[in-house]
């Protein structure tokens, strides 16, 4: 594993126990420049591992908690007049920051949601016709509870589609469970920060970097294609879809110590990447139920290529 990315992944797992691959696939959105959706059930620690991730890199986190009376421009902020200069100025909003947690975003009203489709794609916010850039690197992380829809906004397929990934934390097993028990009392402030923004920004140029074979481009394609032509969906990934599955694998690939991708980096992150992007046909919901069980199987049907 590269070194740095190393210290950082050590650093989170001293709160997070036992989800080594979810930090990985979190650390690898990172470096992908794309920004991440963490649906689970209440209590399984979707807000300590992003907590956990801003802590551990010397940036600035914003956290906003959204619900029904959020204002879009509580995110993106708000021109005023100085009364003393009677001259327009900008006061930012929550977003102006490296690390922006949505918690419960789908408790906020459509209206609140949408203020976020045009900073997670061009990273920038524009308020009364002028444009204000984003800090370098940017990343939203949102949760959700998909199990309560009381007072809830399903987001739209469009915002779904602007979302890197979507992980899965899950329950721990027995014997991590202990150990969560052991470490209850460490905070998430007690952890220092072991990686800079100088240090992200060179490794998303190294992931960049990071060589893919035609072949393994191909494999990306065929499984998106696999997507839109199978019997169990009616909505498949789009070309946004081939891209974040090709740039999320290059950063896999450099985590991983490598300079180049192997069908492997490709087929472990299929799921996260693709399946938040799939509208289910109803054959699809009745054999398979869930999206991420129809993208596997998607994918369990796509040949491997064989790379030298």
């Amino acid at each position: 594993m590269n070194e740095k990315v190393r210290l950082l992944c050590e650093n989170i797992e001293k709160v997070i126990i036992g989800k080594h691959e979810v930090v990985v696939k979190l650390i690898a959105a990172l470096l992908s420049g794309g920004h991440v959706l963490i649906e689970d059930v209440p209590g399984v620690g979707k807000t300590r591992l992003v907590s956990a991730l801003s802590a551990s890199v010397d940036g600035k986190c914003n956290r906003i908690q959204f619900t029904p009376d959020l204002m879009p421009s509580d995110i993106t902020g708000f021109t005023m007049i100085n009364q003393k200069t009677g001259e327009s100025e900008y006061r930012s909003g929550a977003a102006m920051c490296n690390f922006l947690l949505a918690d419960e975003i789908n408790r906020a009203s459509p209206k609140a949601q949408s203020a976020l489709l045009e900073l997670m794609e061009e990273l920038q916010i524009s308020v009364d016709g002028v444009t204000h850039q984003l800090p370098v690197p940017f990343m939203a992380l949102a949760t959700q509870n998909p199990v309560e829809t009381y007072g809830t906004y399903h987001l739209p397929e469009a915002q779904m589609d602007r979302f890197i990934m979507k992980l899965s934390v899950g329950y721990p097993d027995p014997d991590e469970e202990m150990e969560i028990l052991d470490i209850n009392g460490v905070k998430k402030e007690n952890l220092t920060s072991v990686i800079t923004l100088a240090d992200i920004v060179a490794l998303k140029a190294e992931a960049e970097a990071v060589k893919v074979h035609t072949s393994v481009k191909r494999y990306i394609v065929d499984i998106v294609n696999a997507t839109r032509s199978s019997e169990f969906t009616v909505l498949g990934a789009s070309p946004r879809g081939s891209i974040a599955l090709h740039t999320a694998s290059k950063a896999l690939a450099l985590i991983n110590g490598r300079d180049y991708v192997v069908p492997d980096d490709v087929k472990s992150l299929a799921v996260e990447v693709l399946a938040h992007r799939l509208m289910l046909s109803p054959k699809g919901k009745s054999v398979h139920g869930t999206p991420e069980k129809t993208m596997a199987a998607i994918l369990a049907e796509v040949p491997i290529p064989q790379v030298n």
